[in-house]
């Protein structure tokens, strides 16, 4: 039977969803698995799944009341081959393409749907219905799945057996870490997006005990324009300016990771997963990063990190210094972080876990 899968990307803008959606297309496009995203029309989304050969089709996507999306996919969905499976983002997305799932006829494609939140359930009628209609449920982290259970205190309205904890990864397979540069001075970098709740104010208050080893900040990532003019006006304030390298997100962080000796990952709000922390992981390279999101659940402090706690300028300073004036502890922690990834995160685990709810009669 052909394999067949196709997902719903609504956002209008590139987002960690979107980002998700297109290492699941790519890596399963690698293995011969027909991929198809559908989006409402959006250049600055289709074009990374257009430049990765994945084939798009353009829907409304419009919310709980947009029929004219139920009834565009009841009628590609009559088309569909057997073992084709639907993956969804959105609970409101879910609900469209369940009830033109049923308008089909076609109650063998699979829906399933990633969570990509820490937040509690709402539990309404329509959404009860929604839940219990997925094939399949995935949370990219345990605390996203324990928040969403929270709502209720003892069963459930569904069948909880279809949720599932699937730590997202990358659709590369890296086979061995990048090399630490031989020369310059020691780099810490940032990598993610530059917006509130990242904790890059607390990590320009810090970056200044660098100093100690002559050590450097690069921060790549983009943002909203007024609110990243706030962070050099930070670091001018703090006399720290000189010491950052600000790197636009260019879609090609490798470069930026070759010359970083370590990551570092401060945010105050807790992260459902941290995606950004994969890309460290996979380059072989030590991670200093909060303690308070779901980055705890595959980081093990001392061993490939060092976590600290959240908006505490003061721990993350020593620790930023602790891992800058230690060679030997950024290699052996390196290597311990490249072996995270291999064993726990990479392609091959992910997809096994994928696998068995997108064609779990195989």
């Amino acid at each position: 039977m052909k394999k067949r899968v196709i997902h719903i990307v609504e956002s209008n803008r590139w987002t960690p969803t979107a980002q998700y959606a297109l290492n699941v297309c790519v890596g399963l496009a690698r293995e011969g698995v027909e991929t198809l995203v559908y989006t409402r029309d959006a250049k600055v989304v289709d074009t990374p799944f257009r430049n990765a050969g994945i084939q798009i089709r353009h829907i409304p996507l419009g919310g709980y009341l947009d029929f004219p999306s139920v009834f565009l996919l009841a009628r590609d969905f009559r088309k569909e081959e057997q073992g084709t499976v639907i993956h969804v983002h959105r609970y409101r997305d879910a609900f469209i393409i369940l009830l033109a799932r049923k308008l089909a006829r076609r109650k063998d494609i699979r829906v399933i749907h990633t969570r990509h939140k820490i937040q509690r359930a709402f539990d309404t009628w329509l959404l009860r219905r929604v839940y219990r209609n997925l094939d399949a449920q995935i949370f990219i982290s345990q605390m996203a799945r324990d928040r969403f259970l929270s709502t209720w205190d003892k069963e459930y309205p569904f069948d909880a057996s279809r949720l599932h904890v699937i730590f997202t990864s990358l659709s590369t397979n890296p086979l061995s870490p990048l090399p630490f540069k031989e020369r310059g001075p020691v780099t810490a970098m940032y990598c993610g997006s530059l917006e509130p709740g990242k904790g890059l104010e607390i990590l320009i208050d810090a970056i200044y005990r660098l100093r100690e080893v002559k050590g450097r900040l690069r921060i790549y990532g983009s943002g909203n324009p007024d609110y990243v003019d706030s962070l050099r006006r930070r670091a001018q304030a703090r006399g720290v300016m000189e010491m950052i390298d600000w790197k636009k997100d260019d879609g090609h962080p490798e470069e930026s990771l070759r010359e970083c000796d370590f990551g570092v990952m401060p945010s105050v709000r807790p992260e459902v997963f941290g995606v950004s922390n994969l890309l460290f992981l996979a380059a072989g390279r030590p991670i200093v990063a909060t303690n308070n999101g779901a980055q705890t659940e595959y980081l093990r402090d001392g061993v490939d990190s060092i976590l600290v706690p959240p908006a505490n300028a003061a721990a993350l300073g020593d620790a930023l210094v602790a891992i800058a004036s230690d060679a030997a502890l950024r290699h052996s922690m390196g290597e311990a972080a490249f072996n995270t990834f291999r064993h726990r995160l990479s392609w091959p685990h992910f997809r096994r876990s994928l696998f068995r709810l997108y064609f779990p009669k195989e």
